[in-house]
């Protein structure tokens, strides 16, 4: 990761994923994209958008797919209290490694991306997470949590990533879970397949293979953070007294 002398330490850019089918709430999501769900009055992912926001982002790249037409209906004019959204069709669904690939010109050279689960509620801390890319210095930076389930993340003993699924065989010292939300330079998108459908674990766990310490990690356990996995999780949320965004 190159930084320049005297350059601001900022992500300016952030990918929200909106592409997914929602499959795990339908029937909700059979005419709506899971991102768009109403929470409390608005779309699940202005609550991500506001987060983002209050971090310093100025631009959001959202990816789309099913039910497409909804995000021009809900953002209009392309852009949510004052900060511009790019979409980015899929015709073909191409996964979150895909995803990201299909925004790879849309993103400046050098230039570090956020990226965020369009369907997750968190208020996590993410000047922590942009700190902790800076500092260590690799393509790759993943919020983690201590606590939550599914913990398939090991952490060796000097806090680095060392395994992802079990797919290494590397328990190391620690097993977090994975947020969803996490940083990346644009470097990391030559690793990938142009118009192919790809999850991004297996290349973070290709990258360890080659490279042990490759990709970086920081806990964070302070704030809230949530799943929107299940039509219970949905519910429960909606009628949650603490949605303070």
């Amino acid at each position: 990761m190159k930084q320049s002398a005297g350059s601001e330490k900022r992500i300016k850019t952030a990918f929200i994923l909106g592409a997914g089918l929602g499959t795990r709430l339908m029937p909700l999501t059979r005419d709506c994209p899971k991102p768009l769900l109403p929470l409390r009055g608005r779309p699940i992912i202005t609550y991500a958008m506001d987060h983002l926001r209050q971090a310093g982002i100025e631009r959001f790249i959202v990816n789309t797919h099913h039910c497409a037409e909804v995000y021009q209906q809900v953002f209009p004019g392309h852009a949510w209290r004052g900060i511009p959204i790019l979409f980015r069709h899929e015709p073909d669904l191409l996964d979150t490694g895909g995803g990201l690939k299909n925004i790879e010109s849309l993103i400046d050279d050098d230039e570090p991306l956020m990226v965020y689960n369009g369907d997750i509620l968190t208020d996590i801390p993410l000047a922590d997470l942009v700190d902790h890319h800076f500092r260590a210095g690799k393509e790759a930076t993943l919020a983690l949590r201590s606590h939550g389930q599914p913990r398939n993340v090991n952490l060796d003993a000097a806090g680095a990533i060392c395994d992802f699924r079990q797919v290494l065989g590397n328990p190391g010292v620690q097993a977090c879970l994975f947020t969803g939300v996490y940083i990346i330079e644009k470097t990391l998108l030559k690793r990938l397949k142009p118009g192919a459908k790809q999850d991004i674990i297996p290349v973070f766990i290709d990258m360890i293979r080659e490279e042990p310490g490759a990709v970086a990690g920081v806990v964070i356990d302070a704030g809230q953070w949530n799943d929107i996995g299940t039509l219970e999780i949905y519910e429960a949320l909606n009628n949650a007294e603490a949605l303070s965004r």
